[in-house]
């Protein structure tokens, strides 16, 4: 077995997936001496459950996903002879979404968000694994947005917050959730990303989207 599956075997023990990796050049602020960055997120379905398990989950201390990621992503980089990396706790903060384009299977969507070729609007990552070798690693396939005619992340959301043109209109959104209308981005998740063909087919819970926007919108 290469590495790379090797990685992803073990990755996926734990929940979670590769989400991508390339061969970091000086211009990607990659530790020296890396070969190849690996990029993890979450494996759906079956990721929420598997953290909902968790210790992390249960002991009512704050920020329990970066916690729970940082023990088993530090586990999985001790196993492989990685450095894990993390795109919380800076500042200064690790470069992920550059990343994530880099590594050629993560794009900037027609709403501005990241699109995913396999997570589509809901990817994520909780974190990432820097190696010294460089790996042999699987060619990316073609954005998903590129065969997307319909392209509903643009007329999903409410109050038109979202626009690659325009940018994020983040004063918007969350003077929606303010109202009684925003209760359902609130316990689904944003409506533009769950819009996307790609997101549909992903298989996150809504329970982790309302996680995910309880700490978006408090």
């Amino acid at each position: 077995m290469s590495l790379y599956n090797a990685i992803r075997a073990q990755a996926k023990r734990d929940a979670l997936d590769v989400f991508g990796a390339f061969h970091p050049g000086a211009q990607d602020a990659a530790p020296k001496g890396t070969g190849t960055v690996v990029l993890l997120g979450p494996d759906e379905p079956g990721f929420w459950d598997q953290f909902r398990g968790s210790p992390e989950y249960n002991d009512a201390q704050p920020d329990p996903l970066d916690r729970w990621s940082r023990r088993v992503i530090a586990a999985i980089a001790n196993a492989v002879g990685a450095q894990a990396l993390f795109p919380f706790g800076g500042p200064p903060y690790r470069p992920f979404i550059a990343w994530a384009q880099r590594s050629g299977r993560a794009w900037q969507s027609p709403a501005g968000l990241l699109v995913h070729d396999s997570a589509g609007l809901m990817v994520s990552y909780r974190g990432a694994l820097a190696l010294p070798d460089r790996l042999e690693l699987p060619a990316p396939g073609p954005c998903p947005c590129d065969t997307c005619a319909d392209r509903p992340c643009l007329r999903t959301c409410p109050v038109n917050a979202l626009s690659a043109a325009k940018g994020y209109d983040v004063a918007a959104c969350h003077g929606f959730l303010d109202s009684a209308a925003g209760n359902e981005c609130l316990t689904s998740g944003c409506q533009a990303r769950r819009a996307c063909p790609v997101s549909t087919q992903f298989g996150r819970l809504p329970a982790q989207s309302a996680f995910h926007m309880k700490v978006f919108h408090p």
